[in-house]
């Protein structure tokens, strides 16, 4: 039965596309709805999504930031205000004709995102300098009607946050924007033990109305790219187009400098690609919805139930923990399905354990045990899920540098693309032509312009004309 169990999950390297399949489904992350391109999220998949709201929720409170909630539906008029912005989701938007028996005088988007009833909003609420900042984030679904879905990763309605604010300055805003990005970062690192790539978008990759847009890029087992978070510096478009100005101290009307910028359930999928293994999730210690799961061992003896209650309550107090005392099934059932779901620890205790006051921890990241003794175990847990975050985060690093391979010409680039995977670091000219040849003939798209920049050449790897910017490139979800 235990062998049964782990081969439901098709092999990683088998095929990747049914791997992460299996994963979401048999580890009771999401399942099929009977609405083409949307997702049930089960409880186990909304922990997490939960865990990640609490960390940024939290940051984004600490930082002066204020929730609100937009409606769902957007007037048609409203997005036909900022041209460039609405033929840039034109695709993929869903719309309302009827309401009741009637139709409707005016058709009704389903938000696929709410830059435009925030300006609505806020030009009807800024009057002064003295309203401003105005620093609003909601969480929410949109919908955005995907040709091709694949749970959590691309979806016909996903789960994000998404913040607006508004700034007298172009300065205070670009600060907003780098602010934010840089808490993304620290939510894949400190928490999802993810390493990215910050940096900035290409005028052909950023977002539809934006001045610029960054990035934090991370890669997948399989040697794709996946956007994990954006934050879009707005400039004065949206103000301009819907009429947002404010006072200034002189009395001189102003446009505001707007930012927006998201997270979403697409993290989710991110960590099944960067740590999962053929036996089904490894979940990030700070994230895990179980981070310690307690299995007795022969837990009909006598003294085995009751001595595993009692770790497990002393355990509550530290980390989140939970009993597996089913009878109806095996130790080992236990270890496979909890293996699959990726908790970090597995606790067992059983007669011997309980003779020589201690307990055995299994690893999910790497399968060790170790022996500790009972009467330190709180700290010895925590201390262990540390450990194992590190380990895991440095294990995606080492993964990320090692599929990270430099071309200095269209030949190099194109064999990394046929025979290898990963990013590809090459110089670019900045024209979009070369860029759009890059795409063509490899797969490949710009990722982000690294912050961090070095200078590896100095012609582009398309055209062999002066270059001075290092993109990062790849194949990306």
């Amino acid at each position: 039965m235990d062998k049964k169990l782990v081969e439901q999950i098709t092999s990683r390297d088998e095929d990747f596309a049914q791997w992460y399949t299996d994963i979401v489904r048999k580890a009771e992350l999401a399942d099929y709805s009977s609405v083409r391109g949307c997702m049930i999220i089960r409880p186990y998949g909304y922990a997490i999504w939960e865990g990640i709201k609490e960390y940024v929720d939290k940051r984004l409170k600490e930082s002066g930031h204020h929730n609100v909630y937009m409606p769902v539906l957007i007037p048609e008029h409203l997005l036909q205000k900022e041209k460039e912005h609405v033929e840039g989701f034109a695709p993929e938007v869903a719309w309302v004709t009827e309401g009741g028996n009637e139709k409707l005088s005016e058709k009704l988007c389903v938000r696929p995102t709410s830059e435009t009833l925030f300006c609505d909003h806020f030009a009807k609420i800024i009057h002064s300098y003295k309203d401003l900042p105005k620093l609003y984030n909601q969480w929410c679904s949109v919908v955005r009607w995907e040709k091709t879905t694949r749970p959590f990763l691309r979806t016909a309605e996903f789960l994000w946050q998404e913040g607006h604010t508004i700034h007298a300055t172009k300065e205070e805003a670009e600060k907003e924007t780098r602010y934010i990005l840089n808490l993304y970062s620290k939510l894949c690192k400190d928490v999802l033990a993810m390493p990215v790539i910050q940096g900035k978008k290409t005028e052909s990759e950023k977002f539809a109305g934006a001045v610029d847009t960054y990035t934090i890029e991370s890669l997948m087992h399989d040697g794709k790219a996946l956007q994990a978070g954006t934050s879009h510096y707005l400039g004065e478009n949206f103000a301009r187009a819907f009429g947002i100005q404010y006072s200034d101290k002189e009395g001189k009307q102003r446009y505001v400098h707007y930012t927006t910028w998201a997270v979403t359930t697409r993290l989710i999928g991110a960590i099944i690609m960067v740590h999962g293994d053929d036996d089904g999730m490894v979940m990030p210690p700070r994230i895990a919805p179980i981070q310690v799961i307690v299995v007795p061992i022969a837990q009909h003896k006598e003294g085995v139930l009751k001595k595993a209650y009692e770790l497990k309550d002393r355990l509550s107090k530290v980390v989140r923990v939970r009993i597996d005392d089913d009878p109806d099934k095996t130790a080992g059932w236990k270890f496979s399905e909890y293996e699959m779901k990726g908790v970090p620890i597995r606790l067992e205790v059983g007669p011997r354990d309980i003779e020589k006051n201690q307990v055995v921890l299994a690893r999910r990241d790497t399968g060790e045990k170790i022996t500790v003794p009972m009467d330190n175990l709180e700290k010895n847990v925590t201390d262990l899920l540390d450990k194992i975050h590190n380990s895991m985060f440095e294990r995606a690093k080492s993964f990320r540098d090692n599929n990270t391979r430099d071309a200095l010409n269209m030949d190099e680039f194109k064999d990394i693309q046929e025979n290898k995977s990963g990013f590809v670091r090459a110089m670019w000219c900045g024209d979009a032509k070369c860029e759009e040849k890059i795409r063509e003939i490899t797969g490949a798209t710009s990722r982000c312009i690294p912050f961090d920049q070095e200078r590896i050449s100095g012609t582009c790897v398309c055209c062999g004309k002066k270059a001075s910017k290092l993109v990062y490139w790849g194949r990306a979800y």
